[in-house]
């Protein structure tokens, strides 16, 4: 057959199967029951992809790439399963770094081999070449910067400076410059080198602005940039598979960057350029002083409101993760479901320090999917609900953002839990979120503070509820 015994077509129709497989596992990705099929069909397919690559291509030396694979696999198997749920956001924004810095070194490369084999490229190769360098440099240094701010080894908030917005339009523009004289004028490496250079400090300049609250978006924004970069790279290298992979990943990346933005109720310029939660400037105003009161609560007198009522809501947030508690949380629904309590979970898109994180964490304690609601199918139900369990969300369930216009969250969509009968928000203490503002909710009439770590305060409500 025709198939067999042309070995370019061969190949391609190789490329093409990987490529049906990555679109079919982002498409299982889309639910948390089938998420593990996906990402294990995404996997097999780069894997075929890049076999096939490697058996067709002219490789200098198989050792290495085979250390590279076995050290990276270790890497990866010892990161997956020592990595705790708290960390799973640095660890998606190293991996977009990576993603972006391997990319940017493809593109690099290329570069480098043109000119010292003064070999003849079409211009669309060239551009490829340098949207690959620019995209994925900038990919490289913005994740660097998010994992700085997600780890905390550098200020969450907003790192602003005067005329920095001009500044970062002044490195785009000249970034713009050298693209069009490398690709129109001359392949000069110099020009290159100050491209790389610049680039790099685009990256920086544009996260460092952005706050600990916007980190989702930036996460996901990041993750769409590796994708394109991957792209570019593959039209660089003429290679198929690369460019449906890291087209696949850019546009899933943006869709849900724009999900993210949706679900704050702002624009990515926005997101981008706002600097939301940065110090006020100009100094000499009084910081206000919080001077109402939150009620506390006991565990004891938590549990039986929740073996009486007749529904109950789980909120879970940030604190959550920290505390590790969703096993326990799982255990306690469960009791509740026993005495014939109606449970549920809502899920704000943007809990959490990355999409998806709270779905992720209750899927680990094998929570039923069918409990787990988005914010636009279970906010009309917080008015119909006995109790309503608040676990280290903040930002997402603060009235602020319905009804005081002058709050720098105002208009973001919010749970809306101050609605239920009852609201038991279990915290350490009454810091704020990543906004860096109070919480109205907490100074609600019909809201109570459960104190504490809240795994050790989950943990007692279970044995309060099995004591009754």
């Amino acid at each position: 057959m025709e198939l067999f015994t042309d070995r370019d077509l061969f190949i391609q129709y190789i490329y093409l199967a990987s490529a049906t497989m990555f679109i079919l596992g982002i498409k299982l990705l889309g639910s948390p029951a089938t998420a593990r099929k996906g990402n294990l069909l995404a996997a097999a397919a780069m894997f075929i992809a890049v076999l096939v690559t490697l058996v067709n291509m002219e490789v200098l030396n198989y050792g290495l790439i085979a250390a590279g694979v076995a050290i990276g696999a270790v890497i990866g198997a010892v990161m997956a399963r020592t990595i705790k749920m708290t960390a799973m956001p640095q660890m998606v924004a190293i991996f977009n770094g990576v993603g972006g810095g391997a990319s940017a070194l493809i593109a690099i490369s290329e570069f480098v081999r043109i000119t010292e084999e003064s070999a003849s490229v079409a211009k669309h190769e060239e551009i490829a070449i340098m949207l690959g360098t620019l995209i994925g440099l900038v990919t490289l240094t913005g994740s660097l910067i998010a994992f700085g701010k997600l780890q905390e080894i550098m200020p969450t908030r907003p790192i602003t400076f005067p005329f920095q917005n001009i500044a970062s339009g002044a490195m785009f523009a000249a970034i713009v410059g050298m693209v069009v004289y490398l690709v129109a004028v001359d392949f000069n490496e110099t020009v290159f080198y100050v491209l790389i250079g610049t680039s790099l400090l685009l990256g920086i300049q544009l996260v460092i602005p952005i706050g600990g609250a916007d980190m989702p978006v930036v996460i996901s924004l990041l993750n769409s940039y590796s994708g394109v970069a991957a792209a570019a790279a593959g039209f660089a290298l003429g290679n198929l598979v690369l460019i449906v992979a890291g087209a696949l990943v850019g546009a899933a990346g943006l869709i849900l960057t724009q999900i993210m933005t949706k679900a704050m109720n702002r624009s990515l310029a926005n997101v981008v350029f706002g600097a939301f939660g940065a110090a006020p400037s100009g100094g000499g105003g009084e910081v206000a002083v919080e001077t109402r009161t939150a009620k506390s609560v006991s565990a004891e007198d938590v549990a039986v409101m929740l073996a009486y009522a007749r529904s109950v809501i789980f909120v879970p947030g940030y604190g959550l993760a920290v505390a590790q508690a969703q096993h326990q949380v799982r255990e306690l629904a469960d009791l509740l479901e026993v005495k014939g309590v109606r449970v549920k979970y809502a899920i704000h898109p943007v809990a959490g320090r990355m999409p998806g994180h709270m779905n992720v964490l209750l899927a680990e304690a094998n929570v039923p999917y069918d409990e787990l609601y988005d914010l636009d199918e279970i906010n009309d139900d917080f008015k119909n609900t006995d109790v309503a369990i608040v676990i280290g969300a903040n930002d997402v369930t603060n009235p602020a953002a319905r009804d005081e216009p002058d709050s720098p969250v105002y208009g973001m969509p919010i749970l809306n839990v101050d609605h239920a009968q009852h609201v038991i928000v279990l915290k350490r203490g009454m810091s704020p979120g990543f906004a860096g503002i109070d919480n109205d909710l907490f100074f609600k009439d019909n809201t109570m503070m459960l104190f504490g770590d809240a795994r050790k305060s989950v943990t007692a409500l279970v044995t309060e509820v099995k004591a009754l």
